[in-house]
């Protein structure tokens, strides 16, 4: 029929992702987009918009996939704020040990690329971080500490979790990337004790 879309658009955007995620903003040439998509450029601009909108929504899409599984980590241990940041980091590691995903993290890679990014884009990394800042923060919100302490160690375990993607693209092996997690979680356990 004409004027319908013959593909799956959410499958198209998740073969935009993985180029992104692969190549960074940078590399991911439309070439390499339309190559991954199945999709020539009047398609993809028809559908997603010039690159710098489909780099958008790739980012969401990443986010509401992978930033899901952290948001149901984070409330599946609502009061145990220790436990919550645990099993907030057991999921990248999670993601991490996935052969079916690029290495890294989308998030942690635009992060690091954001000077070289549009306006618009660098400012949609920057709140996409501020945003899991916000929902980890949250989670810390049930512990007797001083807010200023939350607040700083929310910071804290958004470094170390952006920091196991930028690792695991550099090749350390996930038993290094556990123990890093396994030091952050006696690091909030610490600072929640001492502040109590």
């Amino acid at each position: 029929m004409s004027g319908r879309k013959q593909f799956d658009v959410t499958a198209a955007l998740d073969q935009a992702m993985r180029v992104f995620w692969q190549q960074g903003y940078e590399g991911a040439s439309l070439d390499a987009l339309g190559s991954a998509t199945g999709l020539g450029r009047g398609s993809l601009y028809g559908t997603f918009g010039n690159k710098d909108a489909l780099f958008r929504q790739c980012l969401d899409r990443y986010v509401s996939v992978y930033g899901g599984r952290q948001e149901k980590a984070l409330a599946g241990h609502a009061g145990d704020p220790v436990r919550a940041v645990a099993a907030f980091l057991d999921t990248t590691l999670a993601r991490i040990a996935d052969p079916a995903v690029p290495d890294g993290c989308l998030i942690a890679q635009s992060s690091a690329q954001a000077p070289t990014l549009n306006e618009e884009n660098g400012a949609h990394v920057r709140a996409l971080v501020s945003a899991q800042r916000a929902r980890v923060r949250a989670a810390l919100g049930s512990a007797a500490a001083d807010a200023q302490v939350l607040d700083e160690l929310a910071l804290y375990v958004v470094a170390v979790n952006q920091s196991l993607g930028v690792l695991s693209r550099a090749g350390v092996p996930h038993e290094e990337l556990r123990a890093v997690t396994r030091l952050a979680g006696a690091t909030v356990a610490d600072t929640l004790a001492r502040s109590a």
